[in-house]
């Protein structure tokens, strides 16, 4: 199990691969960003995306479905997140693209009224197969510390 006495500030990770659908990104944005350039080619071509491109949130949630496999794969302790900062949605992401993750730890904190947990901040970046950034934000975590020994 990895806690917060065990997350290294400057440690970098890669990881993930999500293969972006076409089903997938109409389905998604008809539920929940109904905008003509995520649902038709004809409008997606109209407009400066040139071609049918998935919805930012939709980036978000597939990212957020690599970030739940890492953490699972590491066995990470953690306690969910209070939110995110500095979200960029840098360039489209097409059906037929494959994502992948790049994360780097910017710093951590104990919590001063809750000693079971800490927090930590890191730098997301989403990038396509050709290496291309499309989405960078900055998340905070919030993980157990590791429990006294019985």
């Amino acid at each position: 199990m990895q806690y917060f006495e065990d997350l290294e500030v400057g440690t970098r990770q890669a990881f993930g691969r999500y293969e972006v659908q076409r089903d997938e990104v109409i389905g998604f944005a008809t539920a929940y960003d109904p905008q003509p350039f995520h649902l038709s080619d004809e409008a997606a071509a109209a407009t400066h995306f040139g071609q049918l491109s998935a919805s930012g949130w939709h980036t978000c949630a597939m990212t957020m479905a690599m970030v739940v496999a890492n953490l699972e794969a590491n066995q990470q302790a953690g306690l969910g997140s209070p939110g995110i900062d500095e979200l960029r949605w840098l360039k489209p992401v097409y059906p037929g693209d494959t994502l992948r993750c790049e994360t780097e730890i910017l710093d951590k904190r104990a919590s001063r009224s809750r000693p079971e947990m800490g927090s930590y901040r890191s730098k997301m970046t989403v990038l396509n197969q050709d290496d291309v950034v499309v989405m960078t934000f900055v998340s905070t975590g919030l993980i157990r510390t590791r429990p006294p020994a019985a």
